[in-house]
């Protein structure tokens, strides 16, 4: 990934996909399909903008997403906001008070909010037939550009369901200037949003990516040797953040329980600090005090060297794959663990429950000692461990790919303009007689 630094706004440079490979995957039916919805498509032009390139889900989707939709033929874009720190620290506690944390808003985040979103609002001078704007930190670029031509899309990959009155409140003028949002779950959509369309669309995880592309099992066990990893003992893996919501403190405390049982478990905490999350250093340094000097606690980010292809291999090797959020938009690590074909275990909170069918895909949970009984079950019983992986892969096959992803947003785009199913019909007939 290379970035292209711009005033106010940057390009994402993005590495070329091809639909056609995903066949062996998903199937040729799925890939025909998505070309049909494409048809009527062919030309539009589309914008994503969100805050960051790397270091959480929603930039690991783009990376895939909007190469696909340039495979099938729509002109296709990805732009980050800038912002100096001020607006990061703001647009943090917002998330945090949009899931739930009580936290004051002054008028002077409120203005370093929109001065930030004003700045990158001026660099905005190209017309998209659709603009898809991800999460609360750009969301006023609506309204800063009311006169824009094109369906504006809002993206939300939070849980609002606990929401700040006070944050949303704030947020809700600006996402009522949008033709239409999108959600993870109905559960996320306020009752006192108003706006024209509301679609459900879960995230999705790319099966090609080096994070979730197969790995030989020696390459996988050679990855964590340079860790100093252990692959002949058991390990329970959690990839995400260093961040409250993902309690990794809770995640010690699950992992010296289970030591307790099996004194050769080892933990191996990995997350990426991404430039939009000034908190993140400060939680991985509190989880390291928590953690002490244990040899068995191995506590990892991109700093480390850890990309895709190491969190590929540490999940792979998992004997459990733990997501232990106290709050969750999705959880794109519950998806990936299960792709990979292990156990996993969640809060059971967010979107994780649509991912994890309880007792069949995995466990989900609501305490450090449920959890902890849980991963005894599974450590204790390998056979059931691989069947609820196995069972767990399937589901992720059916429902949360990346061809998924494409599939309900080049269904959105149609719903937006008015592009009807005999439509999309005729423009294939009359490609067929081209």
């Amino acid at each position: 990934m290379q970035e292209i630094r711009t005033p106010g706004m940057q390009n994402v440079v993005l590495a070329t996909k091809t639909l056609a490979d995903y066949a062996p995957v998903v199937g040729d039916d799925v890939i025909a399909e998505l070309e049909r919805l494409a048809r009527p498509l062919q030309g539009a032009r589309v914008l994503h903008i969100n805050a960051t390139a790397y270091g959480g889900g929603v930039a690991e989707m783009l990376h895939t997403l909007v190469p696909l939709m340039r495979n099938v033929g729509l002109e296709a874009e990805w732009r980050i906001i800038s912002g100096h720190d001020e607006f990061y620290t703001v647009t943090k506690s917002m998330h945090n008070a949009l899931q739930g944390m009580d936290l004051d808003l002054t008028p002077a985040m409120r203005a370093a909010y929109l001065h930030a979103n004003v700045d990158n609002a001026v660099y905005l001078d190209d017309s998209f037939d659709y603009v898809i704007v991800h999460d609360p930190q750009p969301a006023p670029l609506r309204m800063l550009r009311a006169a824009d031509p094109g369906k504006w899309i809002w993206r939300c990959h939070i849980d609002l369901t606990a929401a700040s009155p006070r944050y949303w409140g704030f947020l809700r003028p600006f996402v009522q200037m949008y033709d239409a949002a999108i959600f993870t779950m109905p559960q996320y959509v306020k009752r006192d949003l108003q706006i024209g369309k509301i679609a459900i669309i879960p995230p999705a995880i790319d099966p090609l990516s080096p994070k979730n592309a197969p790995m030989k099992d020696t390459d996988a066990r050679r990855v964590l040797e340079l860790y100093h990893i252990d692959s002949n003992r058991p390990t329970l893996v959690q990839v995400s953040r260093f961040d409250p919501w993902k309690d990794p403190l809770g995640v010690i405390d699950v992992y010296r329980g289970v030591k307790a049982e099996f004194p050769d478990v080892q933990l191996v905490m990995a997350g990426s600090m991404a430039h939009d999350d000034p908190e993140g250093m400060e939680y991985y340094q509190r989880t390291k005090d928590y953690a002490g000097d244990d040899p068995d606690i191995h506590l990892l980010s991109n700093l480390d060297g850890v990309g895709n292809v190491e969190i590929n291999a540490f999940q792979r090797e998992a004997t459990v794959v733990l997501q232990k959020s106290l709050r969750e938009g999705f959880g794109l690590t519950v998806a990936e663990g299960l792709w990979k074909s292990r156990p996993v275990i969640g809060g059971n909170v967010g979107g994780i429950p649509l991912q994890i069918e309880d007792g069949a895909t995995g466990f989900l949970v609501s305490s450090v000692e449920e959890c902890t009984g849980r991963v005894l079950e599974l450590m204790r019983d390998p056979r059931q461990a691989r069947a609820m992986g196995e069972r767990g892969r399937e589901e992720v096959r059916h429902k949360f790919l990346s061809t998924a992803n494409l599939r309900n947003y080049l269904n959105l785009f149609s719903d937006l303009a008015g592009i009807t199913r005999d439509a999309t019909e005729t423009a294939e007939r009359e490609l067929t007689h081209v």
